[in-house]
């Protein structure tokens, strides 16, 4: 069993330092945010030459070049959004009263142009790998775009821990989309689909009969059980946000204070209005 402790503590150390240091790029002054875009260009570039330069190769450490590549290549894509470099139309709060499809698809409005940037990544990485034994890096995009994209319809549907103090400034519009309420449907659901994916993967790191399958589906089935974790941060009664107190920018303008009252009232004015009604 010591054989997988290697995989499971590289993906736990990237995933948990990537999203610390791109947690403090982005808690810097705004001038900085073309430099950071530009370093991560650079860097998906070399993700994408790393992706096609190990993809017919079957040994330990393409496995972890080519996760390493597809990490990246995600990374370029939360720089771009974060920063609000590739965002969407919308870039206003969302008024109180707007309530079902109006209120979704507004929400879609605000990160249109960054979904559509993801799955033309999307594509070119599966195209560049297909037919091809080393398919880590695109399968490593794939699913940190599912945990990404589930996280947001479970803060869009209703969770206990919206996380919306870590939203740059530039972008605390976001949080009057997001819902505080102890759960929603789509949480079992997305939790369930995510568990029996990560067990799957688990399955057949177990079988492996190379160390290129070992280290692949390790890194898989890790990045996986991961999805599933960030999940239960969503609702457990704990903070999870502590984890990266070190890339985190201490204190928020006031400027935030505004959006965290729309949020508020955002949220709650439907619940008045049903109040009133069943008067």
């Amino acid at each position: 069993m010591s054989d997988y402790a290697p995989p499971i503590v590289v993906t736990l150390l990237l995933w948990w330092g990537s999203t610390g240091v791109l947690l403090y790029l982005d808690g810097l002054s705004r001038r900085t945010f073309v430099w950071s875009l530009a370093g991560a260009t650079a860097l998906f570039a070399l993700a994408l030459w790393g992706i096609v330069a190990t993809r017919s190769e079957t040994t330990a450490s393409s496995a972890y070049y080519a996760f390493v590549c597809g990490l990246t290549a995600w990374a370029w894509q939360l720089v771009s959004y974060y920063m609000g470099f590739i965002t969407g139309p919308r870039k206003t709060a969302c008024p109180p009263h707007l309530r079902g499809w109006r209120r979704f698809i507004e929400a879609v409005r605000t990160s249109l142009y960054h979904e559509i940037a993801i799955i033309l990544c999307a594509v070119a990485l599966v195209a560049l790998t297909r037919n091809q034994p080393n398919q880590i890096g695109a399968w490593t995009f794939l699913i940190l775009w599912w945990m990404h994209t589930s996280a947001k319809l479970n803060l869009y549907f209703g969770a206990p821990n919206l996380s919306e103090e870590l939203l740059p400034e530039h972008l605390r519009y976001l949080a009057t989309f997001m819902t505080r309420r102890p759960m929603n449907l789509f949480f079992p659901l997305s939790v369930s689909a995510s568990t029996i994916v990560t067990v799957l993967i688990a399955q057949k790191a177990l079988v492996a009969t190379t160390p290129f399958e070992l280290v692949g589906f390790t890194i898989l089935a890790t990045l996986m059980a991961l999805a599933v974790a960030e999940h239960w941060f969503l609702v457990a009664p704990l903070r999870a946000n502590a984890l990266w107190s070190w890339g985190v920018k201490e204190g928020r303008p006031d400027e935030a204070n505004e959006y965290d009252s729309l949020r508020i009232v955002a949220i709650e004015a439907p619940m008045r209005r049903s109040r009133v009604s069943e008067v």
